[in-house]
């Protein structure tokens, strides 16, 4: 097992794992709707909404696993390919990571999942959401949705911490508080 530049805060390294589980619920309750159930939803004149055609369920199968590509992205803020470019990719293998080609994009997605969740479940509370056959299909739906709304925040406290490792202007500051304490900075 490689080992990154500098020792990776144990809550960090943890919460870096936990992201990917944030996003599964959500896919999991998608992928019933996959495979025919209408998960409670109802159409427009109150009948079970079902996920019709090919093309929809390919689409709700490539967003599922795209989101979770997406959440794995937030291991490379705590693993050594997050450092340094794995070899097989090609043209930049091998390399060092720039620390802000990280921390700007993981920055921007957390920004951006954050408004993204807030806009989308700005009705969640009212009766201009989703309608449901029942409050208990409603209660699935928002259980299996609510933790995407920690998505956001984790992405940015383990992108603070990547920046503390790795950025350039708090390694500095890091090497003058450390360096009474006779250890190379």
């Amino acid at each position: 097992m490689s080992t990154t530049e500098r020792p990776v805060p144990r809550w960090a390294y943890r919460l870096a794992h936990v992201v990917p589980f944030l996003t599964l619920p959500s896919g999991l309750w998608r992928l019933g709707l996959v495979f025919g159930s209408s998960m409670g939803m109802l159409d427009d004149n109150g009948r079970p909404a079902y996920l019709e055609g090919a093309g929809g369920k390919v689409y709700v199968v490539c967003l599922t696993i795209f989101s979770e590509l997406v959440a794995l992205t937030a291991l490379g803020l705590v693993q050594r390919w997050g450092e340094v470019a794995p070899r097989w990719i090609p043209f930049i293998g091998g390399r060092r990571v720039a620390p802000y080609a990280a921390i700007v994009p993981a920055t921007l997605g957390a920004l951006s999942l954050i408004a993204i969740w807030t806009y989308g479940f700005r009705d969640v509370w009212t009766d201009h959401f989703i309608p449901f056959s029942s409050t208990a299909w409603k209660a699935l739906m928002i259980a299996c949705y609510a933790p995407l709304y920690l998505w956001g925040p984790a992405l940015l406290v383990l992108t603070w911490a990547y920046y503390r490792r790795r950025g350039r202007g708090f390694s500095a500051i890091a090497g003058r508080v450390g360096a009474g304490s006779g250890s190379p900075s």
